[in-house]
């Protein structure tokens, strides 16, 4: 039993004693169970359609494709999964959640809805990336400015959240490794007991499920290469077409801007304070360069900008410079997807990445791609059909 699956399990019999107690005398509690675990579900799923939509707005800055992704999410191939008693539905309320608090510049609150996404489902703690391309920006950013004593504290700040967001990870390592090893002789361990840094969870996968690099290269898999083919080529699509509108940024992780860019490498993350001092500064700079030169000054357009956002950036929407990040971690997911892991589970591995749903807004919204958009539309009825015909006969289905 895995992680995500204790985690779920957990929350529906605390969910089912608090809401659904007086149906058990009807019902029964195994159905009361599955009532309850039906219901946690959506509801999260909910929430996670509400918080991917104020993410795109706040990332964006554009509501109509805010609107039009978040819609395709509502309607996503993988729906089956949030639909039924898996823990898909948790895990994308936390993990998009905890995005929209770390752009919106809550990291107090975003860590630990990451935290809690790693609770939800092993691969949570992937999140951790995001923490950490926030920090190597800091501190880019504060050697720069060369304060010393600031780097340091950026850099241990974000070790401690990233170790804070693998808490869950390391604490079922922990609980397994105590249950099944501790108490046992040599010769009666499993032998992942036995290793130098002993990791349950990857033995199961390794040893049971079959999970390794290019272990699941075989010609025997190539129906499933196929089911998981379209939302592996939206994918690599999405990250192909902004790598080539952004090349320098993409490439240097953002770090390497032009001259008139100069300043992106620092404003993709970096602390609430220091932001709001800086656009204090520009305002009154620009004011006094105002009355020096005698111009009127410029109308300036009112965004829906966070904190951890920064007025600099002269495009909107899927290319914008804020896209990184979701990019390079839809990138690293894709990767793991079809090298690693069983690759007909992409489709719902991949369907809590914000990106792809950008990127399915971003061809919607022009009428040159109109038949790609309704491409994707008919990609996901499709898949939402035969997910749950499949999925609810007990036929493999990702």
């Amino acid at each position: 039993m895995s992680l995500d699956y204790i985690q779920f399990g957990f929350s529906t019999f605390i969910f089912k004693i608090i809401m659904f107690a007086p149906l058990v005398p009807v019902m029964g509690e195994r159905a009361v169970l599955g009532l309850t675990g039906y219901v946690i579900n959506n509801i999260a799923f909910v929430f996670a359609a509400m918080y991917l939509y104020w993410l795109s707005v706040t990332v964006l800055k554009d509501r109509d494709a805010a609107l039009r992704a978040s819609l395709l999410f509502c309607f996503n191939p993988a729906s089956i999964f949030y639909s039924s008693i898996y823990t898909e539905s948790l895990y994308a309320l936390f993990s998009i959640g905890g995005l929209y608090h770390l752009v919106s510049g809550n990291n107090k609150i975003a860590v630990p809805w990451f935290a809690l996404s790693g609770f939800a489902r092993s691969n949570g703690v992937i999140n951790a990336g995001y923490i950490c391309f926030q920090t190597m920006h800091q501190a880019c950013d504060s050697i720069l400015r060369k304060k010393a004593f600031l780097t340091m504290k950026i850099l241990t700040g974000g070790a401690l959240h990233c170790i804070f967001i693998f808490t869950p990870f390391l604490a079922f390592q922990v609980y397994g490794y105590n249950n099944i090893c501790v108490g046992h002789s040599p010769d009666n361990m499993r032998p992942w007991c036995k290793a130098k840094v002993p990791l349950l969870y990857n033995y199961i996968q390794s040893h049971y499920w079959g999970v390794g690099f290019l272990r699941y290269f075989q010609f025997k898999q190539l129906p499933n290469f196929l089911l998981a083919s379209p939302i592996l080529s939206l994918a690599l699509c999405s990250i192909v077409n902004y790598a080539k509108s952004e090349p320098e940024k993409f490439f240097s992780l953002g770090f390497c801007a032009s001259t008139k860019d100069k300043n992106y490498a620092a404003v993709l993350f970096i602390p609430e304070a220091s932001l709001r001092a800086n656009i204090t500064i520009d305002k009154t700079s620009s004011k006094i360069q105002d009355k020096i030169n005698l111009r009127p000054k410029k109308p300036r357009m009112k965004e829906d900008s966070p904190a951890l956002l920064s007025e600099s950036s002269d495009k909107i929407g899927y290319l914008s410079v804020f896209v990184l990040p979701f990019i390079l971690h839809l990138g690293f997911l894709a990767a793991t997807a079809f090298f690693v892991m069983h690759v007909q589970v992409a489709t719902r591995f991949l369907s809590s990445s914000p990106p792809l749903y950008w990127f399915a807004a971003h061809i919607m919204k022009s009428l040159d791609n109109r038949r790609w958009g309704y491409l994707i539309w008919a990609y996901s009825a499709s898949y939402i059909l035969l997910g749950s015909l499949l999925f609810s006969n007990f036929y493999p289905f990702t």
